[in-house]
């Protein structure tokens, strides 16, 4: 279960992540979570570079890791990077240290003051200690990529039906998510591009600093 559009109500509740980008400009911001990775992320960056698009990927620190050169394929590209922790973590299922540590071997392959929480899930106390290092992107549309029980019409309507001027949108540049993000995507950029709209990076200029390792032994 979960959730396409994330509720107004909840991204009250924690004001100081932020979920879509104010403003009436007709601008998109895609993000793709969970690579890079050679069957996927090459693919997306060519999809983007036909519509001048510029994205923000959220990696995954073993992927950078293995994929290194899928990785300063993104950053030539242009595209902003985020930590997405090194092995994927939940931070429900996770203790805070285990957890900590983990998002700093990342930041080792990623410098980034963006990071997103694998499943959007963090304790309390991980997004407190989190938020004064980290500007922590979480999202309003959910495009749905990763189940394998949706369609590719349900993923597309998900994004058609829900994005707005501001939106951040997730996808995913995953091997799960492959088939339906694929015939996704270039649709999603066909569309917005006809009403106007241009997709930009997320801002990585907050003044936060990737937390030092001696911080969290």
């Amino acid at each position: 279960m979960y959730l396409i559009k994330t509720p107004q109500f909840i991204q009250d509740l924690f004001p100081n992540f932020t979920w879509r980008i104010p403003g009436k400009d007709k601008i998109l911001y895609l993000t793709f979570d969970d690579g890079p990775i050679p069957e996927v992320t090459p693919w997306v960056l060519d999809q983007l570079a036909a519509y001048d698009a510029k994205a923000t990927f959220f990696c995954v620190g073993k992927n950078i890791q293995r994929h290194p050169e899928v990785f300063r394929q993104v950053v030539e590209a242009g595209h902003a990077v985020g930590n997405h922790t090194n092995n994927h973590l939940n931070g429900w299922a996770s203790d805070n240290l285990t957890y900590f540590h983990d998002i700093r071997h990342c930041a080792r392959a990623v410098n980034t003051t963006l990071f997103r929480p694998p499943y959007g899930r963090m304790k309390p106390k991980q997004a407190q200690f989190l938020q004064r290092h980290y500007r922590i992107v979480m999202w309003d549309v959910l495009s749905g990529d990763f189940d394998p029980n949706i369609t590719v019409e349900q993923c597309l309507d998900n994004v058609v039906s829900n994005a707005r001027p501001g939106s951040i949108v997730v996808f995913h540049d995953s091997l799960k998510a492959q088939k339906t993000m694929t015939s996704v995507l270039p649709q999603v950029l066909k569309y917005f591009s006809a009403l106007g709209y241009e997709f930009h990076a997320l801002s990585t200029s907050e003044e936060k600093q990737v937390m030092p390792l001696k911080k969290i032994a």
